[in-house]
């Protein structure tokens, strides 16, 4: 007759198995404890070792079971450490943390906490230990990674009302010229210098040369010299440390140099740069090294240079308004950009640019007239690309209709027409003939231009000319039968 098997409660388990389980846990709880990167001691409340893991024995250059059974007193003893915090964890019943130096004068950063029993009583010290420069390293890792991310942060809120792209117009066969020596020097790690007008583009230019560069996944960091008062000039440009002085931001702030590092800095209106400020950019530029402010380490910096101007450097070295070094540090490539006058190919594409720029914003659908396209292309354009960009944005939102003229804009008329009559082939033409006759081609042409500037009001050309408006219409009338 077959025996019956006993049945086990679910929780019950044979003795042998019991005791393999137990085996099993405690060489898994050896190997989780020696496979631990931190040193790790337990002793008992008179400082007998009961426990040590790999890392300790390490530090203390001794295999793990000659340390089984020896009290920390001895080991003190031996100078295997020079201070143990594991007797003063017993000593004052509470968790002590320090230095604790080996033979050879390697560091750990230890801290040993006393375990308590029901009644109060110390049952076991627990210390763990980890080396010091590798706490250094994680500390600096650390350190390094905040210094990202505010200089991240600080350079998404300097580029946060900044980061339009716009792309250079390039009608006429100059600027043709300077794009493609933009897009070769773009490669390369060359300084720029900018040189023209205001309100010729030098922004648009610089920005162009960025994102064409290798570092055109790095910031582009566009500083206006002349917008920074001077005297805080010095900590915009280098940041400074938490307490550099009043009024600092706590947590310190990245410079200029730290923000633009692997990217590009652009210093536009770079003659209003004061010359202390000067030297120490130029000190930069030579070493790539900067120190905050109220700080005593050196950082490097990785920074491309484009700069811009429109004033005569070279008129203000003579004045000792500008560094010479400076100058030549900075002028490698010199690009001039010709004022809008003298690309006449570019006035009507910048024109149509900004219309387009505008319909599309605000659901319009102007046009250019004829009229108002002869007379952009006659007119100077003192002010350049800012100030036709200006004039369109008044035009498009003061002309009645959708055709775009000078109807409602009689400032840049009055300029218009007065130029058109300056640059007219009959005013080009050197005058001759006898003195009689010169005298009343002046007058015709005097008369004419004020005539325009008062819209065609006889009225009021006669009071500005201090003569009798009779006068000016038998002086017209003259003037159209010798024509004739």
């Amino acid at each position: 007759m077959a025996s019956k098997l006993k049945k086990q409660k679910p929780n019950e388990q044979c003795p042998g198995v019991s005791e393999l389980s137990k085996t099993l846990e405690k060489h898994l709880l050896q190997q989780i404890i020696d496979n631990s990167y931190d040193s790790l001691f337990v002793t008992d409340k008179f400082g007998n070792v009961l426990l040590v893991n790999a890392g300790s024995g390490i530090f203390m250059e001794y295999k793990t079971e000659e340390l089984i059974g020896e009290n920390v007193k001895n080991l003190l003893k031996k100078g295997i450490y020079d201070w143990s915090p594991t007797l003063e964890a017993i000593k004052t019943r509470s968790v002590v943390s320090g230095i604790m130096r080996n033979t050879h004068g390697v560091q750990h950063l230890v801290t040993s906490k006393p375990l308590f029993d029901e009644n109060g009583e110390i049952v076991l010290i627990i210390t763990n230990g980890r080396n010091e420069d590798l706490e250094d390293n994680y500390m600096a890792a650390i350190e390094s990674e905040r210094k990202k991310v505010r200089r991240y942060k600080t350079e998404v809120e300097y580029l946060s009302e900044k980061v339009e792209n716009k792309e250079p117009v390039a009608e006429s066969q100059q600027m043709r010229n300077i794009i493609q020596l933009c897009n070769v020097i773009a490669k390369t790690d060359s300084t720029v210098m900018l040189i023209g007008e205001t309100g010729t583009g030098k922004e648009v230019m610089a920005r162009h040369i960025h994102h064409n560069s290798l570092r055109s996944k790095e910031p582009f960091i566009p500083v206006n010299c002349a917008a920074i008062p001077h005297e805080l000039l010095e900590s915009e440009f280098f940041g400074y440390v938490r307490g550099a002085f009043t009024g600092a931001n706590p947590q310190g702030k990245p410079g200029l140099f730290e923000i633009a590092d692997k990217g590009t800095l652009f210093l536009d209106e770079l003659a209003e740069l004061p010359l202390a400020m000067q030297s120490k950019l130029l000190r930069v530029i030579e070493s790539s090294e900067i120190q905050r402010l109220g700080d005593t380490k050196i950082y490097h910096t990785n920074v491309r240079y484009i700069t811009a101007t429109n004033r005569d450097l070279n008129e203000m070295i003579n004045q000792k308004q500008f560094r010479s070094d400076l100058y030549y540090r900075l002028n490698v490539i010199p690009i001039n950009l010709p004022p809008l006058k003298d690309r006449s190919d570019d006035i009507i594409a910048f024109a149509h640019k900004f219309i387009e720029e505008l319909n599309r914003k605000y659901g319009l659908r102007k046009t250019l007239s004829s009229e108002a396209t002869q007379a952009f292309l006659s007119y100077s354009w003192p002010g350049n690309v800012r100030e036709l960009r200006n004039v369109i944005e008044r035009l498009v939102f003061t002309s009645s209709g959708d055709i775009i003229n000078f109807e409602n804009d009689s400032l840049v008329k009055s300029k218009t027409r007065s130029e058109m009559l300056e640059c007219s082939p009959e005013t080009k033409r050197p005058y001759q003939g006898t003195l009689k006759s010169v005298k009343k081609a002046v007058e015709e042409k005097y008369i004419n231009q004020v005539l325009a500037d008062c819209g065609g009001c006889v009225n009021e050309a006669a009071l500005r000319l201090g003569i009798h408006s009779s006068m000016l219409y038998r002086k017209k009338n003259n003037s159209s039968r010798e024509k004739c």
